[in-house]
């Protein structure tokens, strides 16, 4: 059995379309959390998505971002895609709950989110 739970961001968001200037906005960005609760043997996985948008709330794409809060876990790091989404996935052997940050071009976006990783 697996809690799933998200953070919802304030405004109802498409997309669809990138944005034309490429401009990111750090307070409409946000993570969400996929798949937060998994077993620490290593292999189970939580998924985080982390979403770039500019200030009208489209896609800002070709940005590097890096994932950070875990100890255990080297810092991961993806780029985003055509809609401002990067999906990341983490394993971990260490049980534990862990406040994951999303930093993007060196500058941390305000939201957060917690994994959890158990033993079965």
């Amino acid at each position: 059995m697996y809690l799933a739970t998200s953070v919802v961001p304030n405004v109802l968001v498409t997309l669809s379309r990138a944005s034309s200037s490429g401009k990111l906005s750090m307070s409409n960005s946000y993570l969400l959390g996929e798949k937060i609760l998994a077993n620490s043997d290593g292999k189970d996985t939580c998924i985080v998505n982390v979403f770039l948008l500019d200030t009208e709330g489209k896609g800002v794409s070709q940005k590097n971002v890096m994932l950070v809060g875990m100890d255990n876990i080297k810092p991961v790091s993806g780029v985003s895609n055509k809609d401002g989404m990067v999906k990341f996935t983490m394993a971990s052997d260490i049980e534990g709950q862990f406040e994951i940050l999303a930093v993007v071009d060196g500058s941390q976006l305000p939201k957060k989110i917690k994994v959890t990783f158990r033993k079965q």
